[in-house]
């Protein structure tokens, strides 16, 4: 198999290249060379905010199986690319968003719940939501359904990362001391491994597949308890899990999602929205979901490499608890949720009720 990777160098490109070289696919990266290509991957330069961003890739002779394109911006970049590459390439995967979906769809919603409005694929940028959407209606243009593969991805986490969740609380925990754990520690999460997405975008191409898609794990692949007691484990069991109840942390002006990445508080239409997805066509196609604590073990081990400092996107807001603020909470909370250091029983691989 022969990929064209728009981008590449970072989270999603890069685990889609790296799984596409370990599938001994020959593989061609565009992008704007601020970040070093995986190594054995044919590099193209251009920057597709610009009017030439597409030049390398005109004068280039190639043509691919597929091309894998995770813009998140303007949509009229993923038009452009992708009326350049239809007579080149035999499907046009797009990584979109479950944000897609009109606000806010119900739990248990699938490909087929109503979508943005005012989206298009001539947009200079908007919002996230309609720019994704935008982008889903360009590679539609150009490809048409039976040649698209469109990933509505959730929550992503793993190694590479560069949007400061996972991150955040793999650091917090290394920190140690008393740690504000977002209650209950039975809530269900869903999110995909970046590397079990860029596996899964893969198995579409060899597959023929297309249409949309809900790429997340199952409903319930973890549990907000086994993911952060995986993260005070694997950080070398310092940390203090404080359980609080909900509305204690939306009491005191804590924002879910943002300042407690990945935690939203149950019974939300923003839990319903991120965490409450049908994905039983992903999984219908290949979708295998690795394990939590494989999930955040690599993820650490990944962020002390690189020094303990994770790359951040800079369109992506701040992640993460200013110190002061979670020991106030804390404090006026007190011991009332409990307290759970990594060691204590119901650790990670627990079974959850």
């Amino acid at each position: 198999m022969r990929l064209l990777m728009l981008g590449g160098t970072e989270f999603v490109g890069r685990a889609v290249v790296e799984a596409a070289l370990g599938r001994g696919w020959e593989v061609t990266v565009l992008h704007r060379g601020r970040h070093e290509a995986p190594p054995g991957v044919r590099t193209l330069l251009g920057d597709r905010t610009a009017p030439d961003g597409l030049a390398a890739l005109e004068e280039d002779p190639g043509a691919w199986d597929v091309v894998v394109d995770t813009w998140s911006a303007a949509p009229r970049a993923v038009r452009d690319a992708a009326r350049l590459l239809r007579g080149r390439a035999g499907r046009y995967v797009y990584v979109s968003s479950c944000s897609v979906y009109a606000w806010a769809p119900p739990a248990g919603y699938t490909e087929r719940a109503p979508v943005v409005e005012g989206a298009s694929a001539d947009a200079d940028r908007t919002d996230y939501a309609r720019d994704k959407r935008g982008g889903e209606l360009a590679v539609l243009d150009a490809f048409g359904a039976d040649r698209s593969v469109l990933v509505r991805a959730g929550l992503i986490l793993g190694p590479y990362e560069n949007v400061g969740r996972l991150p955040w609380w793999l650091t917090r925990m290394a920190r140690g001391g008393p740690v504000l754990a977002p209650g209950p520690r039975d809530l269900p999460l869903q999110y995909v491994d970046v590397r079990d997405l860029a596996a899964w975008i893969l198995g579409a191409a060899e597959q023929g597949l297309s249409g949309p898609y809900n790429l997340i794990s199952p409903q319930g692949h973890t549990t907000t308890g086994e993911l952060l007691r995986a993260c005070a484990e694997v950080t070398g069991g310092a940390a203090e899990l404080r359980w609080t109840e909900p509305e204690v942390i939306l009491g005191a002006g804590i924002e879910p999602w943002t300042q407690l990445p990945v935690w939203v508080p149950p019974g939300s239409d923003l839990h319903d929205a991120l965490h409450s997805a049908d994905v039983s066509r992903a999984v219908a196609t290949g979708l295998r979901c690795r394990p939590v604590a494989e999930t955040v073990a690599d993820t650490w081990r990944w962020l002390r490499d690189i020094g303990g400092t994770a790359p951040r996107r800079p369109d992506r807001t701040d992640k993460g608890l200013d110190p002061e603020v979670e020991a106030k909470v804390l404090e006026s909370a007190g011991s009332a949720g409990g307290t759970e250091g990594a060691g204590s029983a119901g650790g990670v691989g627990s079974t959850t009720p």
